[in-house]
């Protein structure tokens, strides 16, 4: 959200779940969603948040598929510059980007058949949270899954 300040407490009137319909929606992604997970914005960088968070979904036995405009080769998977090049499908997309970008990348999401889409930590966009339950998927906002894989007990 650009220039914006965002908070929870706005979130019923533009549609976005409350705390423990939201808690239902992320235990469903992460265990239930399905096992391949497309990283929008992961790199071979070990200083980035992307790369540290894909390993966490790798040790919680999820398939993480690098997507990024370099396409580079990340933990031995190879990555891909567009979602739309990935030649397999994905269940869940995990989303690094700049809020003023992801809208687009959630809208690649539902053309490309996944079943999710994740905004990590400070990605915040309700009207592409809004789209992406719309069309069917399941969505989690300005949140982390390597925060909450532990909160599963």
């Amino acid at each position: 959200m650009s220039g914006q300040q965002w908070s929870r407490q706005d979130d019923r009137a533009a549609g976005v779940d409350g705390p423990e319909r939201e808690w239902e929606t992320i235990r469903r992604v992460l265990t239930e969603a399905g096992d391949t997970w497309a990283v929008v914005g992961l790199s071979n960088n070990t200083g980035r948040a992307a790369y540290g968070v894909a390993q966490v979904l790798r040790r919680f036995g999820k398939r993480v598929v690098p997507v990024h405009p370099k396409a580079e080769t990340v933990a031995g998977e190879a990555g891909y510059p567009r979602l739309a090049d990935i030649p397999f499908p994905v269940d869940v997309v995990d989303v690094f980007v700049n809020s003023s970008l992801a809208g687009a990348v959630a809208d690649q999401a539902v053309a490309v058949g996944a079943k999710a889409v994740w905004f990590q930590l400070g990605v915040v966009d309700r009207e592409a949270y809004a789209r992406t339950r719309a069309a069917g998927l399941d969505m989690v906002m300005d949140r982390c899954p390597a925060i909450e894989i532990p909160r599963l007990g």
